[in-house]
């Protein structure tokens, strides 16, 4: 019996996946726990048209992607804090930080989640690279510049 797979399982298939499994085992497990549905001739051109739905979101999310990183590209993050003679920072700068510093410049046109910058939190004076993830195609590495405070 065919069936096309709602989720991913083991042994069995990825979701969106037609397998060939025995009917009983489709029929008491897979359709029973809403596992699977039947593969018809519907549900297959349906299943069809979900993934090219799906393929055509990841595409506009993709551009979108691209273009907040166009914006961000050129941009350099100055922040201004207090250090001890070796350069230590006394606390540091945290992925929020540099989130709101993009947010507060109003260059931006969205909004960048802290959940986006990638880095651990920068400790010392002078000139770092943050790591900022808009999407899992579109990495970018963003210029931070810690200076004394005066």
């Amino acid at each position: 019996m065919k069936v096309i797979l709602k989720k991913d399982m083991q042994n069995l298939g990825a979701s969106g996946e037609v397998v060939d499994v025995k009917p009983g085992y489709a029929r008491n497990y897979l359709l029973p726990h809403g596992f699977a549905y039947e593969a018809s001739a519907e549900n297959i051109e349906r299943l069809e048209e979900e993934q090219r739905r799906a393929e055509e979101v990841a595409k506009r999310d993709y551009l979108e992607a691209r273009r907040r990183a166009s914006q961000i590209e050129d941009l350099t993050l100055v922040f201004k804090a207090k250090a001890g003679e070796e350069g230590k920072l006394f606390g540091s700068v945290t992925n929020a930080d540099v989130a709101a510093r993009l947010n507060s410049d109003g260059a931006l046109d969205f909004e960048v989640d802290k959940r986006h910058v990638e880095n651990d939190p920068l400790k010392e004076l002078g000139e770092h690279s943050v790591t900022i993830r808009l999407h899992s195609d579109v990495v970018l590495e963003l210029p931070v510049v810690i200076e004394p405070e005066d």
